[in-house]
């Protein structure tokens, strides 16, 4: 018998995770107005988003549906800005970008982050001011920096010392000055609650603080007059909800900052601590308070730089997720029903891992409810599973749906506006789903559907 196989044999699935799933809530209807966007409601037994019923919002656009509240996304925008009144708030476009949410984010104020020539091209098309944005990436072709120095992006923020060479003979070739920011590497990791200081060199961002790379990089930079070394850029993790880990992050920029003044006689008037922001996907999940957050922030930095006998930075913080996160919500129809009979039911829907990979990816997380109508039936342990051809291919691993779920009933997955359209793919030849804005009871299509001759188009 083969050491990496064995017979899994009938009963093999009745071996669960130690991990138990949650368990049920007490009604299986109620929308959690801290995970669900900010104008859910139930109105005669169905979910609305933005005053639009969903059942008319798959009856007009099909499904499944990325839907996307308009004013929760722009009310999050206004939430950040306020909050950090005095520094800089720039969304994170990784998390989901069109024009529409460029427009937004214009609209409100914000400043924008890309990360390709693609992302900068979205902004760019609807107007959006350059000045507003900065370019990340850690492997910036030389293309995609013409093209930011051109258009005259506010901030470049370099990665390599390959990159600082490149954007030294653009600077040149264009005549511009661009304003660069240092990606460090701080040795901080952050994970959800907690933080780890760890030596964390081993990854592919950023330039190095213990190493003294980040103090060459500054060096570099600084060494060629065509290039504005305006600060230290710093990202620590994801879905972080206190400030422990921007604390000590912020506390060893400083010492590079000391050493940049201290070496050189410059002082840089710019701390980017990134974003990370978290959000709650299931019950129990820290809401994020984001005023606490930024005045936690702003006091860290102006404690720091007055320990470190410097001016306090001008402070910039990009959040992603914690914007566009619980502003979505996908709505899938159901499809086939399997009771497995002692341990769950397997729920099939229309989309899956092509729509939303992030379960697959790494062991996301979600609530989901039966949204086109309420339901008195007892709770069913589920596994809302999609229709590819992977075995791990599910949405939500463990949720509780009521027993008479029915094929053509609508189940609702909260929280996926961040990373789920922006990860779509097209796995087994699936067209990426339209995305749809909601507001006060109007729909419009803001990213059409794909078709069939979309997913022919270019080939031979």
């Amino acid at each position: 018998m083969s050491r990496f196989a064995h017979p899994a044999g009938d009963r093999h699935a009745e071996v669960l995770p130690e991990e138990r799933p949650p368990h049920a809530p007490a009604d299986l209807n109620t929308l959690d107005p801290t995970i669900w966007p900010r104008t859910s409601n139930r109105v005669d037994g169905a979910v609305t988003i933005g005053g639009a019923d969903v059942r008319d919002l798959v009856r007009e656009h099909g499904s499944p549906l990325y839907v996307v509240d308009e004013e929760d996304f722009r009310s999050r925008c206004r939430d950040y800005r306020e909050a950090f009144t005095g520094g800089e708030v720039h969304y994170a476009g990784k998390a989901f970008l069109c024009r529409e949410v460029a427009r937004w984010i214009m609209q409100e104020d914000l400043g924008l982050d890309v990360c390709s020539a693609g992302e900068l091209a979205v902004a760019l098309s609807v107007g959006f001011p350059p000045e507003r944005i900065t370019l990340h990436g850690n492997n910036k072709s030389l293309a995609e920096l013409e093209k930011a120095v051109e258009a005259g992006v506010g901030h470049i923020v370099a990665d390599s010392f390959e990159e600082i060479a490149r954007l030294g003979f653009l600077a040149d070739k264009h005549g511009r000055r661009p304003q660069v920011m240092i990606r460090v590497t701080v040795g901080v990791e952050a994970h959800t609650h907690e933080f780890i200081a760890t030596a964390h060199d081993d990854q592919k961002f950023g330039f190095s603080l213990s190493s003294g790379a980040a103090a060459e990089a500054a060096r570099r930079i600084l060494a060629l007059p065509q290039l504005e070394l305006v600060g230290l850029h710093s990202h620590i993790g994801s879905q972080i909800t206190d400030t422990a880990g921007f604390e000590v992050a912020a506390r060893r920029l400083a010492t590079l900052l000391v050493q940049i003044k201290e070496e050189h006689g410059v002082v840089l008037p710019e701390l980017d601590l990134g974003g990370g922001y978290g959000i709650p996907y299931v019950e129990g999940d820290t809401a994020l308070d984001v005023k606490e957050i930024a005045d936690g922030l702003r006091g860290i930095v102006a404690n720091v730089a007055r320990s470190a006998g410097l001016p306090v930075p001008k402070l910039t913080v990009e959040p992603g997720r914690a914007i566009a996160g619980l502003a979505g919500v996908t709505l899938y129809e159901v499809g086939t029903i399997k009771d497995v009979e002692g341990l769950r039911t397997y729920v099939s829907i229309d989309g899956g891992m092509s729509d939303n990979i992030r379960t697959a990816l790494y062991g996301a997380e979600y609530t989901a409810r039966l949204a086109s109508r309420e339901s008195s039936s007892g709770p069913m342990l589920s596994r809302l599973v999609g229709k590819h051809c992977e075995s791990g291919d599910m949405v939500v691993r463990d949720l509780w749906l009521p027993e008479d779920l029915a094929t053509g009933d609508l189940v609702a997955v909260a929280g996926t506006g961040a990373y789920c359209r922006s990860l779509a793919n097209n796995y087994n030849y699936l067209p990426k789903p339209a995305v749809v804005a909601v507001k006060d009871g109007v729909s419009r299509v803001i990213v059409r559907r794909e078709t069939e001759d979309d997913l022919l188009r270019g080939q031979l």
